[in-house]
């Protein structure tokens, strides 16, 4: 395939942007050729921002099916990126989605299944993973020089948000929704990278959540959880939208030392020998491992959401490589169901989570949902549309 014909589904801020990016030509080898929003009011935003050449539809339906695209990007609200994907894929198409994958697990697994069946090329949004610093953290773990993961912890509480932020929309902060608070909205980028970045899921979790804790809004804006890996590692995930000044660190502790990404900053406290070895073979009173602070060499700029756009296009075009599949979406997603489904029945929670149970609690909240803009937007689109998304 020469030019990968693309199509924008939803232009909030993020499909916008993505159209944008298309139409400035920062992707070799695609061109925008339509978007598409149930909005009638956007055909005018089409017209003025957007090359005549680029068509505007209504239904999605409809544009999938006139054989005049190869591919989509679904920028539509939360609940609608597994549906709008799986439609995709049933043209034929070559789909990308925005993150978070869906709102609840077993929405992500069905649209998983119609991708490996399709065929067809399916990343995800996670832009971060385009991040020089996560990418080399990614390597020195995987590589082996920070040794056995023992424990990590990520402190993620500079995403504050005031409570005009939560009032520009009767979508937002709510179940029916966005279904969920930080977690769901925020988050998905760190709890993607937390388990891509050291290769492993873990097996049990017990998490705390507060809902509307700072702001009068009905979902999660707090959250503390511990989670305990199959090797026997622990970790701590601490976030929050109602904090300032906010953190941002994140610390992987391995038997060959300690990794933190701080500040845009990473550094590596490296270890001469493993603390085992050291362990075996001391017989002092308080010796500890010899450990060095290292620089090391991070190369290679963030590409962010343009990064990731081509290499979805170089995938479809030439078989390259995915830097974010979109079959992994369900592994940060997990976490956060997790997360909550912890906190809604007091208890520990195993990995992977009991789909239907967390199902049957997030219909719960939504059917007790506060407003009736809210009430609206469970059953697909929401009343307005106009500031999507984050």
């Amino acid at each position: 395939m020469s030019i990968v014909r693309v199509a924008v589904i939803g232009i909030g801020n993020m499909g916008a942007s993505h159209a944008r990016t298309l139409v400035a030509g920062e992707v070799p080898g695609a061109e925008l050729v339509a978007v598409c929003d149930v909005r009638k009011e956007m055909e005018s935003w089409v017209t003025s921002n957007l090359p005549s050449t680029v068509t505007y539809w209504q239904d999605a339906e409809q544009m999938m099916s006139s054989g005049t695209i190869d591919a989509v990007i679904v920028a539509t609200p939360h609940y609608d990126h597994p549906e709008q994907a799986i439609q995709a894929f049933r043209h034929g198409l070559h789909v990308m989605i925005e993150k978070p994958a869906g709102v609840y697990t077993k929405q992500v697994r069905e649209m998983n299944e119609a991708a490996a069946e399709s065929g067809k090329v399916f990343s995800i949004m996670y832009n971060q993973r385009t991040n020089p610093l996560y990418i080399k953290l990614r390597d020195l773990i995987a590589s082996g020089e920070l040794g056995e993961v023992r424990r990590t912890n990520w402190i993620i509480t500079n995403w504050y948000r005031s409570q005009s932020y939560y009032d520009s929309g009767g979508w937002r902060a709510t179940w029916a929704g966005e279904g969920g608070g930080v977690l769901i909205n925020q988050d998905p980028h760190q709890l993607d990278l937390w388990q891509w970045t050291i290769g492993m899921m873990p097996v049990r979790m017990r998490a705390f959540c507060s809902f509307g804790k700072y702001r009068n809004i009905e979902v999660e804006d707090d959250v503390t959880a511990y989670v305990e890996y199959e090797n026997g590692a622990t970790g701590v995930f601490v976030t929050t939208t109602g904090e300032a000044p906010g953190t941002n660190r994140f610390e992987v502790s391995g038997d060959r030392g300690k990794i933190v990404i701080e500040d845009g900053q990473l550094t590596f406290w490296r270890l001469r020998e493993s603390e085992p070895e050291f362990n075996q073979r001391f017989t002092g009173g308080f010796g500890q491992p010899e450990c060095w602070k290292c620089d090391v060499p991070i190369t290679g700029i963030e590409t962010g959401h343009p990064g990731l756009i081509r290499n979805w296009v170089d995938a479809i075009r030439t078989g390259a490589p995915l830097i974010a599949p979109g079959q992994d979406g369900i592994h940060g997603l997990t976490l956060s169901n997790a997360m909550l489904l912890s906190t809604w029945t007091d208890n520990w929670v195993d990995l992977p989570i009991n789909e239907d149970l967390f199902y049957e609690h997030l219909q719960e909240r939504i059917a007790s949902s506060t407003t009736k803009k809210d009430k609206a937007y469970a059953g697909g689109q929401p009343a307005d549309l106009s500031q999507t998304f984050k």
